[in-house]
């Protein structure tokens, strides 16, 4: 099959991503399914730990990885891949659940925190206030990032992913990447990484098993790239 930037594709990763274009330096960064019983509409949410982890293993093996999961589970990929991470982000969130944060952990690539800005916590001290009047963004980003969770509610009848990624967060991930590497996601989901690759203005390809998904995330896509054309 003729794999192209820039496009997800409806189909199961370990069958696309052998044909991804030759010439790149690809990085993976994905919010995989968990494996904790979501209920996705074409993947059962509950395989067996083990097998669960070897088939992680076989989907990014050969590439430097971004993973966004609980950390415990960070930890057993670790071992099964047999590699510890160069750097680890924690992601939290307020929500009404036992679990209030989730770790961003890359293997394999380390990140540059230098290269994306955070808002200065103190804007009103005069030394931040005069970085702002000489035209400074924001501070470097930390390792703590807080995000609020997506809140997937629709209108009745619409699809509705189970677990979709705020932007904010795959734009960090994404962004304290080198320009160098092409974004690789094999469980694109809504298209949520794509559309941090595009604010980023960062080459990406997805894969999504889900028909349903798939159709959500092209059209979320096509409506960021339309944005650009406006400006």
């Amino acid at each position: 099959m003729n794999i192209e930037l820039d496009r997800i594709y409806n189909m199961d990763c370990l069958e696309g991503m052998p044909d991804l274009p030759s010439g790149h330096k690809y990085c993976i960064v994905t919010d995989p399914p968990f494996n904790v019983g979501y209920h996705y509409d074409e993947y059962t949410d509950r395989k067996d730990e083990g097998e669960y982890f070897e088939w992680l293993e076989q989907i990014t093996k050969g590439y430097p990885v971004v993973m966004i999961h609980y950390p415990e589970a960070l930890y057993k990929f670790a071992f099964q891949i047999g590699q510890f991470p160069e750097r680890v982000v924690s992601w939290v969130y307020n929500s009404n659940t036992p679990r209030q944060h989730r770790d961003i952990a890359y293997f394999g690539i380390k990140p540059d925190f230098t290269l994306m800005h955070q808002p200065y916590k103190n804007p009103t001290d005069k030394r931040i206030a005069k970085r702002i009047a000489e035209g400074h963004e924001g501070g470097m980003l930390y390792d703590w990032w807080e995000c609020n969770q997506v809140k997937n509610v629709s209108k009745k009848g619409a699809v509705v992913h189970p677990c979709q990624m705020p932007v904010d967060v795959m734009r960090r991930a994404i962004g304290v990447i080198d320009t160098e590497y092409v974004i690789v996601d094999p469980f694109m989901g809504s298209g949520t990484t794509a559309i941090a690759c595009i604010k980023e203005k960062r080459h990406f390809v997805g894969f999504e098993l889900s028909k349903d998904y798939y159709d959500m995330a092209c059209k979320r896509i096509d409506w960021e790239q339309r944005q650009l054309t406006l400006f």
